[in-house]
Parts: C-alpha cells; sequence; structure tokens
C-alpha cells in the first residue's frame, strides 16, 4: 500500500480538489492518503472561508484517511516555512509520496531551480540585487532563476512546488515528490464552467454569485460565512495596531521600517483596504501585510516563533487512518494530539487563540465552546 501526502487549504474545497484526489487514486488506486490542513488562516494571511471542522468531514468523505492540522504558526508564515512544517510532519508519519498541483508540472525542473538555488554562488547575489531594487522576497527569487535558467515561474503553485522540493532535499527526506498539473490558474478571478481557481470562488461568493457548479453540494452547504467578516477583523486590528503603536517591531513579519509606514496611516484609515493601499509597495506585497497584521493582531511575536513542529494534532481518520496511528505512534518521536488537554505545548495554545479570534470574526462565538471540547472526527468508510 502506497502511502501518499498532500499538503492543502481548501479555501474553500472545491472541484479543482476533486480531481486532484481523483488523480491521485488513479495514480495509486489503494493508497492511503495523510492531509496536512491549514485550519483558520490560510498561508497569505486570510481567514479560510470553511472551519477547520468542516474542511476535515469534506476531506474524509472524499478519500483522504488521516487529516492533520498544519499549526497556525507555521501556517500563515512564507513558503519555506508553511512548506518545511508541512513536510516535516508527513515525513514523521513515513509517507512514501508528497503529491501536489502546479503549473510546471516537471519535479525535474524544479529539481534543477533549487540545485541552482542551493549550489550556484550567484544566486544569493542576484536575489540581494532584485531585493535592494525594491522587489518582493518572492519576485526577488523568480527574478534570478529566470537569470541563471531561464525558467520563468510566475504561479504560486510552482514556487510552493520550490519550496517543498527544497524541504525534501536540504532535509534528505525520502518522501518522493510527484506532481499533478493545475487545470486553471491559481489566481484567476473569474469562474469557469467546471473547475475553477479558489481565488475566483471566493470573490464571487462574496459578489453572491451561485457557485453551486464550481464546488461539491456538501461545500455549498457548508459554506456560511459572515460576509462582513473583515470590518470586525479592521476594527478589532486597528485598536492593536494603535494600542502598540511604539512596539510594532516586536511582531513576526515587521521589519525593514514599515512600522513607521504603520503608524504614518492607521489614524487616517477606516477600512481594511484603505489601510492595505496605503502602505502597500512593491516590496510590501499584499499577502504579506496580510501575514503581518494577523500575527501583530494575535500578539505572535519574534522572539516566541518556534523553528519545529512539537506535535502532531489530529483533526479526522477513517477506520484505516486509526488503524494507520495505532500501528506508528510508538515510533513517532512526536506526541500526537487529539484535545488540547493533551498537551502544555505553547503552539496548540496558540491554536486555540487563533480559533478563538477566528470564531470571534465570524461571530460565532458560541462555536468556541464547540471548539475547547473537540475531539477527532471519524468517518466510517
Amino acid at each position: 500500500m502506497e502511502k501518499v501526502g498532500i499538503i492543502c487549504e481548501y479555501n474553500p474545497f472545491h472541484n479543482g480538489h476533486i480531481y486532484h484526489l481523483k488523480k491521485i487514486k488513479e495514480m495509486f488506486p489503494n493508497c492511503f492518503i495523510t492531509l496536512i490542513l491549514s485550519s483558520s488562516f490560510t498561508e497569505r494571511g486570510e481567514l479560510s472561508f470553511l472551519t477547520k471542522w468542516d474542511k476535515t468531514k469534506i476531506a474524509l468523505k472524499y478519500g483522504v484517511d488521516l487529516v492533520i492540522e498544519l499549526p497556525f504558526i507555521f501556517a500563515t508564515q512564507s513558503a519555506d516555512v508553511f512548506s518545511g512544517s508541512a513536510i516535516s510532519i508527513l515525513e514523521k508519519l513515513d509517507m512514501d509520496y508528497l503529491i501536489f498541483g502546479s503549473e510546471t508540472n516537471d519535479v525535474e525542473i524544479f529539481k534543477n531551480l533549487v540545485s541552482t538555488m542551493l549550489y550556484n554562488k550567484e544566486y544569493d547575489k542576484l536575489v540581494k540585487k532584485f531585493l535592494d531594487l525594491g522587489n518582493s522576497y518572492p519576485s526577488s527569487v523568480s527574478k534570478a532563476l529566470y537569470d541563471l535558467t531561464n525558467t520563468k515561474l510566475i504561479y504560486s503553485n510552482d514556487i510552493l512546488a520550490i519550496s517543498y522540493i527544497k524541504t525534501i532535499m536540504l532535509n534528505n527526506y525520502k518522501i518522493k515528490p510527484l506532481t499533478i498539473k493545475r487545470t486553471n490558474n491559481y489566481l484567476s478571478t473569474s469562474l469557469t464552467l467546471d473547475i475553477s481557481s479558489a481565488t475566483s470562488i471566493r470573490k464571487a461568493y462574496l459578489d453572491n454569485q451561485d457557485i453551486r457548479n464550481q464546488v461539491p453540494p456538501i461545500t455549498f452547504k457548508l459554506l456560511d460565512i459572515n460576509k462582513n467578516y473583515m470590518d470586525n477583523y479592521f476594527y478589532l486590528l486597528k485598536y492593536k495596531l494603535i494600542n502598540e503603536i511604539n512596539e510594532l517591531d516586536k511582531f513576526l513579519d515587521v521589519s525593514e521600517g514599515i512600522d513607521k509606514r504603520i503608524k504614518k496611516y492607521i489614524y487616517k484609515v477606516n477600512s481594511y483596504q484603505e489601510l492595505i493601499d496605503s502602505i502597500k509597495s512593491k516590496r510590501y506585497t499584499y499577502t504579506r501585510l496580510n501575514r503581518m497584521f494577523l500575527h501583530i493582531l494575535l500578539n505572535l511575536k519574534k522572539d516566541n516563533v518556534p523553528k519545529d513542529v512539537s506535535y502532531i494534532r489530529v483533526l479526522g481518520f477513517t477506520k484505516r487512518g486509526m488503524s494507520y496511528l495505532k500501528q506508528i505512534k510508538n515510533n513517532l518521536d512526536l506526541k500526537i494530539v487529539t484535545h488540547y488537554k493533551d498537551t502544555t505545548d505553547e503552539v496548540l495554545k496558540f491554536e486555540l487563540k487563533a480559533t478563538i479570534l477566528y470564531f470571534h470574526i465570524l461571530n460565532k462565538d458560541y462555536l468556541i465552546e464547540e471548539e475547547l471540547k473537540s475531539i477527532p472526527i471519524k468517518e466510517d468508510n
């Protein structure tokens, strides 16, 4: 039995994710699938349109055997941190393959690009040059690689693929990377008939468009989001920024004088978009600012961010998933966590804090008590 790992955010789960899982089953018909899942917030620093529990239910329904939570602290950082922590969990769980979607759809191209990053002495110099010209870090990486290899990286999933393979190569992990070609543009904002990007689906949903052709019925049924959630988010954030205005540089992702730009504009802006528009630049991308503001709001400081995952939290499993956990648990060097009371780990405490904020933003405080009592979802299939 082949053991396959996938890393997804399911924001929200849509037809493209069904396609991904079907392709995996075609490649390995009887495989065991472990999902590393971002929970309440995403790598781009955005709020998830489905709760972690709803995403887990859907994943188990569509063929995943084991769902593991990627802790907030790692799930909302750069691609390298995001991928590094997720793959480290898959490696510890003894997965044979990592299967991900990409536009380029060629693992050997990705391996060659990573080799350039790691072993070509000109690479770091070029990245610094493009950074000094005011480019963001992802853009500087893409430009440097293009100069050295004549290969263009313009899509987010290709860039994430680079991080996946770099993690595997740097750590000599045994997990083997495989890719499935994406059928749509990740950043497209327009719906298509069958498989649309998560970006376009979120935009359409907020614009009150019909998305029933783009998501399975279970996703459509579970999507229940306060569409004015950013108003709640902004006023909480504005209070926090003003309250910490002279100490913003202590928070994760605050660097290079951006605290001065926040201080200049925070008293003038009346919405989150106004705040972003006021301080966004080539270097300070939308994604970077999203993550930074989320970390400030949750009081995540630079000096208390761990480097490595310290536990494995199970969100759900099938009978096969439960059996597999029992089989390997004695060989794991990390504790398996199924409840908040299982550990005093500071990262797990922070996870609860992030989830409480998530429900508060959505005006769903009634779910906080359920979160405190939560245990893994069991799917009998």
